[in-house]
């Protein structure tokens, strides 16, 4: 088992004791989803590919959050965020700037990048080191403005 998974078990048991059933709600849908990978493609999934669970369904509730907030719905957004950091909690801690930039160097150094045809490789070396640490999309601009 996983150490995210192991952690966000330990986590609902937490919730569970303390009646905190916003937090329940949100880590048994963690759970759920990494549990649904592990029944669909029959693997015990590993840390790598929780992290990139979490990410997404970090990104799916923000992206959520601001609909509701187009739509001036700001009670459902705030549920949303709500939910967001208590994601967060299971992420591990974000990179700055220099070290992201270190990467990208420490990438291209190692691809032999010259231009933007090398862009998949760049990003193939930096999304395992990246996933949950970094935005991905943010990454992918700057490695264009490198490589552009």
């Amino acid at each position: 088992m996983s150490a995210l998974k192991n952690q966000l078990s330990e986590a609902m048991k937490d919730a569970m004791r303390a009646k905190d059933k916003a937090r329940l709600v949100v880590i048994r849908m963690a759970l759920s989803a990494l549990k649904q990978i592990e029944i669909d493609e029959r693997i015990e999934i590993d840390d790598v590919r929780a992290l990139a669970t979490i990410d997404k369904q970090i990104k799916q509730r923000v992206d959520a959050a601001t609909q509701y907030t187009d739509a001036n719905r700001q009670d459902l957004a705030d549920i949303e965020i709500a939910e967001v950091e208590i994601l967060r909690e299971f992420l591990p801690a974000q990179l700055t700037e220099e070290e992201i930039s270190q990467l990208i160097e420490d990438a291209m150094a190692a691809t032999g990048a010259t231009g933007m045809q090398d862009m998949g490789k760049v990003m193939g070396i930096l999304k395992p080191q990246l996933q949950g640490r970094a935005d991905m999309g943010a990454v992918s601009g700057l490695i264009k403005a490198r490589l552009g």
